[in-house]
């Protein structure tokens, strides 16, 4: 372990040695900030082969929405206790694949910014632009000093580029592969948001996304997620998952399902009851209080496990027959998009 890691580093790195020969570990770059290198960790856990289903997770993409980071790392340390004991667990694994990229933004989150070391919004660096009504928080090139900043138009950042190359390899032969990006800071309720939100049309796999909600609806009726396309709050530019969905799309010998997902949760709940936290860093981002950040370490776990069953289980609801998908896909029209 690094003598200069920051916390969430440090734990990251607690958990590598704690999991030992059962994982993969690869650092996919360094970031280099003020003579210190910062690794870039991808954790790999399950089969190796190449067409397996696979669950991404990625997590600090804005590091002043450490939370995110901080439940991924919650979860896979309790998947490596899992490992000591549970087989069931560990056939799941012989089936599928299970990625980590708990700190995307390593400088953001060690200085606490939203941004990385170069000023850069990592989540408006894609080079694909919001249509319709766009704001200064929709991403902007004006100046890496105002927030949202998108960054140079010619070339991405390595932290982008990282989780890319980290998306490419799972998706290149696998035959489903849903990825879950954790943010915090955007309203009261807890949103899980799918493509697009560069744009409001509907995205090719309004059907399967639809079906997935209406799986989970049916198996936890009392969950307290809003599912919905992310432009149905606020269109941005830049936005790594659209990018990363169309170019999938665009591969002609591709016919693997990929589903990217935002969870985004909802900390303005927590602000409510504790008003004070805005003045706080990380008030804005982070549940402040001890007893806070517990409830949100196992929050989203029955999610995370109802969308590894669903990845293990795609005739449920990612294959479907023409009839089923076109009915699915007009439902989905009128709920999301009229």
């Amino acid at each position: 372990m690094s003598d200069k890691a920051f916390p969430e580093q440090a734990q990251l790195e607690q958990i590598i040695t704690c999991l030992g020969g059962r994982a993969l570990v690869e650092i996919v770059d360094r970031i280099a900030y003020q003579g210190r290198e910062f690794p870039l960790y991808c954790i790999t856990l399950g089969s190796q082969r190449p067409d397996v289903p696979v669950i991404a997770f990625f997590g600090g993409v804005h590091g002043l929405e450490k939370i995110g980071s901080e439940v991924l790392l919650s979860y896979l340390q309790t998947i490596a206790h899992l490992l000591d004991w549970d087989a069931e667990f560990a056939a799941r694994l012989e089936r599928s694949r299970l990625v980590f990229m708990p700190i995307v933004n390593p400088v953001g989150v060690f200085r606490g910014t939203r941004s990385n070391g170069n000023g850069v919004d990592l989540m408006r660096n894609a080079p694909i632009d919001g249509i319709g009504k766009t704001k200064l928080y929709s991403g902007h090139r004006l100046s890496p000093r105002l927030p949202w900043y998108r960054g140079d138009q010619m070339r991405m950042e390595k932290e982008a580029q990282a989780l890319c190359q980290v998306v490419r390899q799972q998706l290149s032969r696998s035959s489903l592969t849903i990825a879950v990006d954790l943010h915090s800071g955007f309203g009261l309720h807890d949103r899980l948001w799918f493509p697009y939100a560069s744009c409001k049309k509907p995205f090719a796999s309004l059907a399967e996304a639809y079906a997935l909600k209406n799986l989970f609806d049916h198996c936890y009726p009392h969950h307290f997620y809003k599912i919905e396309p992310m432009s149905q709050e606020y269109v941005i530019s830049g936005d790594l998952w659209d990018y990363l969905y169309d170019e999938c799309l665009q591969q002609a010998d591709n016919k693997a399902l990929f589903m990217p997902l935002t969870l985004e949760m909802g900390s303005w709940l927590w602000l409510r009851k504790s008003p004070m936290h805005l003045f706080l860093r990380h008030g804005l981002f982070h549940p402040v209080l001890p007893h806070r950040q517990q409830r949100i370490m196992r929050r989203h776990l029955t999610l995370f496990d109802f969308l590894y069953r669903a990845a293990l289980n795609p005739q449920a609801w990612a294959v479907l027959p023409p009839a089923q998908r076109q009915d699915y896909e007009q439902q989905a029209l009128r709920l999301w998009y009229e």
